[in-house]
C-alpha cells in the first residue's frame, strides 16, 4: 500500500522526478517542437511516477486542476526555459489580486534533441512550487500593497483597478476593492496578463534568488 501523497512528498517526488528525467533519453519527445505537446507529456509522466509511489484523489478536466484532494489541490505546470508560461482557466478578477485559489507546481526544463541518439533530452533547471497565496500578479499586488501603506481608500483603490483594466464591473471592482481593504493581498510572484485565459508568466519565479515564505525552490540550476 503506498503513502498518501502530501505537500512535502508532493515536492519531494517532483526533485526524485526531475533528477531521473534530466538523464533520459526520451525518444518520444525528439524532433518535438510544440511546447504544449512536451508539456502534456511530462505532466502525465509525473502523474505516473506519483501513481507509482503515492495514494492521492486524481484530478480530471471536470475538477480543473491536476491534483485536487484536499490536502493537495495543486495544478501542474510544465514550461520551457526559452519561455516559462503556460496558460490557465479565468475564473474571476479577483484571482490576479488574491491568487488562483490553488497551489502550483512549475517544472521548467531545457530541451536538445541528439542527432547521434535521435533522442531528446529535458534537463529541468527549476521545479518551484508555489502556495496558492503566492500565485497573484507581482505588480498589481506590489501597488496594492504600497498603496495600502500610503492610506489608500475605497475609490483610489476603484481607480488603480480600472487603470490596470481588471476585467470587472463597477460593482464588482468596488467589492473587491472593500476585500483589499479589509484583507490585504499578499505579495504574488506570477505575472497574469488579462486575457480569454489567464497567460500566466513564471520568470520571476525561476529566477528568484532570495528566500520568499510560501515559495519552495525544489530545483534550481538557474540562480545557482
Amino acid at each position: 500500500m503506498n503513502p498518501d501523497l502530501t505537500i512535502e512528498t508532493l515536492k519531494k517526488a517532483a526533485k526524485e522526478f526531475c533528477d531521473i528525467e534530466s538523464t533520459y533519453q526520451n525518444r518520444d519527445l525528439y524532433g518535438v517542437t510544440d511546447g504544449k505537446a512536451v508539456g502534456t507529456y511530462i505532466e502525465h509522466k509525473f502523474q505516473k511516477y506519483l501513481e507509482d509511489h503515492y495514494t492521492y484523489d486524481k484530478g480530471s478536466s471536470a475538477k480543473g486542476i491536476d491534483l485536487p484532494g484536499a490536502n493537495i489541490q495543486t495544478d501542474i505546470k510544465v514550461t520551457s526555459i526559452r519561455q516559462p508560461q503556460s496558460s490557465c482557466p479565468f475564473k474571476d478578477a479577483k484571482q490576479k489580486i488574491f491568487g488562483l485559489g490553488y497551489n502550483l507546481l512549475v517544472f521548467v526544463y531545457d530541451k536538445v534533441d541528439d542527432p547521434n541518439t535521435s533522442a531528446a533530452k529535458l534537463d529541468f533547471v527549476s521545479c518551484s512550487f508555489l502556495e496558492k497565496e503566492r500565485t497573484a500578479d507581482y505588480t498589481t499586488t506590489f501597488r496594492i500593497r504600497e498603496m495600502i501603506k500610503d492610506g489608500a481608500i475605497k475609490e483610489d483603490i476603484i481607480a488603480y483597478l480600472n487603470d490596470k483594466n481588471i476585467p470587472a464591473d463597477d460593482i464588482t471592482l468596488g467589492l473587491i476593492a472593500d476585500q483589499i481593504l479589509s484583507n490585504t493581498p499578499k505579495q504574488g510572484y506570477l505575472t497574469i496578463s488579462n486575457a480569454l485565459q489567464w497567460r500566466l508568466q513564471y520568470a520571476r519565479v525561476v529566477n528568484l534568488a532570495e528566500a520568499v515564505e510560501g515559495i519552495t525552490k525544489v530545483v534550481d540550476k538557474v540562480t545557482k
